[in-house]
């Protein structure tokens, strides 16, 4: 690897949280307008990768819904039913 990988640029966040990718490092990475991240943290490090699979936006909000979805099913906000109840409201899809 060149020592260029290793190279820190600063940023800062923006009122809304957003933050500004240095443009050497937008050039380097192929990243534009519209190129999607992948973001993760552990601590106090974020990390953000560039993610070169094409995610239509339709795919973009149906991982938003099953992300609310899981965390509504930790908080306890969920229904049960039974099975038939269950198979009633299927055939009404």
């Amino acid at each position: 690897m060149s020592r260029e990988t290793y190279k820190t640029k600063f940023t800062k966040t923006s009122s809304k949280g957003q933050i500004v990718i240095p443009s050497s490092i937008r050039k380097k990475l192929n990243i534009s307008d519209g190129s999607i991240l992948a973001v993760t943290f552990k601590d106090d490090l974020i990390i953000l990768k560039k993610v070169s699979s094409k995610i239509s936006p339709a795919d973009m909000k149906t991982i938003k819904l099953i992300e609310e979805a899981w965390k509504d099913i930790d908080n306890g906000n969920y229904k049960t039913r039974t099975k038939d109840d269950f198979l009633r409201e299927l055939e009404e899809w």
